[in-house]
């Protein structure tokens, strides 16, 4: 039977075969036993990116302990003892004979550097598919106080670590991502999502001046198509200056199709007719549920993509920014529809007007006097 390369690892025939960077590791960390004098070239690897916890241990052992003298080292183990004494109280598992294996899988220190950064390229996946989960999780958590605040700082930190990523791998002209991404289910909306939606169509056909401060609502954050379109007649009527009631949205809304299928009209008034509170108020509900739900989509759409080995670092960090840009307008919108009102400065009472024709001639003036 063939010995183990993994220090942890039982001879169980249903174990899954080891990642590629797993032999990456092996082979890097099998170069330096071989040749501790080539670690000043492996820069900007950590213990923390490799994927398994021995041998981060051991690479970092190597960092510490002193390195040989080049000729003592062929013929003397003492360095190899030493890195492995360094390394069993973080990683009990490591044997001597684990040690030997891994110089024998390494017959090449030369290419040290490469397995290096296949480890650091691996390690860039996993951390953002880490980030995409984080998301998804901070945009779903119903128990948070302010949900899109901190969806809104999720997405910050993932876009911050794909500039780091970005600045650490060398332009790179490869080709798009070929990941296919699932097919997104058919969204089905909450009662509560409709019943805000409803709120606001009655609320801004009973106040339609509020939808002149409200451009930051498309009728794409709603979740029903019959809610977007009736969301358009009120914006259509508002935008022409033409009477806003429950009579003007149903003509409206009969030119626009929606009573093609098989609506009926009374039911469509009713619709528009009980406004509760303000209209500012239920379009932020709205537009709040429509970017936490841009989120999840953006979060599978990065995992999708992390998840998938056949992806380079270049091309993770080209659909990634491609993904979270989709997030980007929406989040402008939002914030726009957050931010608050300035106030408005009473205008200073103006000052009398004075004749453009000039001051008037010194004989009227005279006269004016006596």
């Amino acid at each position: 039977m063939p010995h183990s390369t993994d220090p942890y690892e039982d001879d169980l025939d249903d174990l899954p075969s080891p990642r590629p960077v797993h032999y990456a590791e092996q082979s890097l960390l099998g170069a330096l036993l071989l040749d501790p004098h080539r670690l000043p070239d492996i820069r900007g690897l950590g213990a923390e990116q490799f994927s398994n916890h021995a041998h981060g241990a051991l690479f970092q052992a190597m960092r510490t302990v002193s390195l040989p003298d080049p000729e003592a080292h062929r013929s003397d183990p003492a360095w190899l003892n030493s890195v492995l004494d360094a390394a069993r109280p973080h990683a009990p598992g490591l044997t001597a004979s684990y040690l030997h294996t891994l110089v024998q899988v390494c017959p090449w220190p030369q290419h040290a550097p490469t397995y290096a950064r296949m480890i650091q390229s691996d390690h860039a996946r996993r951390t953002l598919l880490m980030h995409a989960q984080r998301l998804a999780q901070t945009a779903t958590d119903a128990t948070l106080p302010n949900r899109a605040v901190a969806t809104l700082a999720q997405a910050d930190a993932l876009a911050q670590f794909m500039d780091t990523l970005a600045g650490h791998s060398a332009p790179h002209p490869g080709s798009l991502q070929r990941t296919v991404l699932p097919k997104q289910p058919t969204a089905r909306s909450s009662e509560e999502a409709l019943d805000e939606e409803r709120l606001l169509l009655a609320t801004a056909t009973a106040h339609p001046a509020a939808l002149k401060g409200m451009r930051w609502l498309q009728p794409d954050d709603f979740t029903q198509s019959l809610h977007a379109t009736l969301w358009q007649c009120l914006t259509s009527l508002v935008h022409r200056a033409e009477p806003v009631d429950p009579v003007t949205v149903l003509w409206e809304a009969q030119h626009r199709g929606l009573l093609a299928g098989g609506l009926a009209a009374g039911d469509l008034m009713a619709l528009v007719s009980t406004p509760v509170g303000s209209a500012e108020y239920w379009g932020e509900r709205i537009l709040q549920r429509a970017l936490l739900t841009r989120a999840c989509d953006v979060a599978t759409r990065i995992a999708t993509y992390a998840e998938d080995p056949a992806n380079t670092t270049h091309q993770l960090i080209t659909g990634s920014r491609r993904a979270l840009a989709d997030l980007t307008a929406l989040r402008t919108r939002w914030q726009r529809s957050t931010a608050p009102t300035p106030p408005t400065t009473p205008r200073a009472p103006r000052s009398p007007a004075v004749s453009r024709a000039g001051p008037p001639p010194r004989a009227a003036t005279a006269r004016a006097l006596r």
